[in-house]
């Protein structure tokens, strides 16, 4: 499994907002209204990312030897996770800044205002879940072996 790139979320979460921003200004122009976002969100994704952290730490410690087992599929399983959160985070950002961006256009509504903060700070608790998928992702490096010294003093690869 190969790091994740931030360009990569970068461009995912740019995409998800213009797309969204699209979408939610169709729906305004056709009198519709756009969703609100419950302020349980943010904190939903705040957990998430915690639960992500921990489980990354666990990783953590046992390379750093300071945590005597850990199940190999544990390992793997937080490394699939912290990148799933990556991907999610980047998405959900793209989600929130595409209404946020899309409410603050039309601010003189009223309540667009409360909206459009209830978005933005949905997006920020996306962009934590996206940093802390990374974080946890270089926690699960295993480090490169290193190269075996022939016993002769040799360069193996000369042979």
């Amino acid at each position: 499994m190969t790091a994740t790139r931030w360009q990569t979320l970068l461009l995912t979460a740019v995409g998800a907002t213009a797309v969204t921003w699209s979408l939610l200004r169709v729906l305004v122009t056709r009198g519709g209204t756009p969703p609100e976002v419950p302020w349980l969100v943010v904190a939903v994704e705040v957990l998430i990312a915690a639960v992500v952290l921990a489980m990354g730490w666990a990783v953590r410690q046992y390379q750093q030897g300071r945590r005597p087992t850990l199940d190999p599929m544990r390992a793997a399983r937080t490394a699939v996770l912290a990148k799933a959160s990556c991907y999610t985070g980047a998405l959900l950002a793209g989600w929130y800044g595409g209404q946020a961006l899309s409410l603050l256009v039309d601010a003189d509504v009223p309540g667009n205002g409360e909206r459009a903060a209830a978005a933005g700070v949905a997006a920020l608790g996306a962009v934590v879940m996206v940093v802390v998928g990374l974080v946890v992702e270089h926690f699960c490096r295993i480090p490169p072996p290193e190269a075996e010294q022939d016993l002769r003093g040799t360069d193996p690869a000369a042979s």
